[in-house]
């Protein structure tokens, strides 16, 4: 089994920054990609950004230049710092993971989530 749980959520006012992060834990052979989605109530969820183990990034317009992924491999986590919130970024944060476990894989697993909640 494996398991990512998420941290970091919480309020901050327009104009701030949170630091999330995921860690990854259990029968994990490898981490392949990292990703973070988020889901906004009444809203599809959606692309944050991701990352490749060996580092290349991709972010969806509507976060670039605010937020960054980054990740540790040695300790399996990947975190998203992001700066400059907006009301619109409020919404559920998850991460995601494609892992070779030592069962076999590449599996797609996610986390529970953090919330992160933008309002003065």
């Amino acid at each position: 089994q494996v398991q990512l749980v998420e941290s970091g959520g919480g309020l901050v006012q327009p104009g701030g920054s949170l630091r999330l992060s995921c860690a990854a834990s259990g029968s994990i052979f490898s981490i392949n990609d990292l990703a973070w989605y988020r889901q906004a109530p009444g809203k599809q969820r959606e692309l944050v950004a991701t990352i490749t183990r060996g580092g290349s990034t991709n972010y969806a317009d509507f976060v670039k230049g605010r937020f960054t992924i980054s990740r540790d491999n040695a300790k399996r986590t990947v975190s998203l710092q992001m700066n400059s919130l907006k009301p619109a970024d409020a919404a559920v944060y998850c991460c995601n993971a494609d892992v070779y476990s030592t069962s076999g894989g590449p599996y797609d697993y996610w986390g529970q989530g953090t919330q992160v909640i933008v309002s003065s």
